[in-house]
């Protein structure tokens, strides 16, 4: 699996985010946040920024380090 499910469970982890909490602002059930958060299934590109918008939503700083775990150094042009 990809760094969606990394990236999810650090920040959940890191914000006191539950799943349930992140499931109910993106209107789907706990088990598909459960999956993306054990990396057993990757949300899709559109879902991820759903995410980042969910996340905003709850601790902007949340969000902005759910983007640079997910995108690594595609957000930051010096680690190239």
């Amino acid at each position: 699996m990809g760094r969606a499910g990394y990236a999810l469970k650090t920040v959940l982890e890191t914000y006191d985010i539950s799943q349930n909490r992140l499931a109910t602002l993106l209107g789907v059930r706990r088990s598909v946040v459960f999956r993306w958060f054990h990396e057993q299934r990757d949300p899709t590109a559109e879902t991820v920024a759903e995410i980042v918008k969910a996340l905003n939503s709850v601790n902007p700083e949340a969000a902005q380090n759910f983007i640079k775990l997910y995108l690594g150094e595609l957000t930051d042009p010096e680690d190239s």
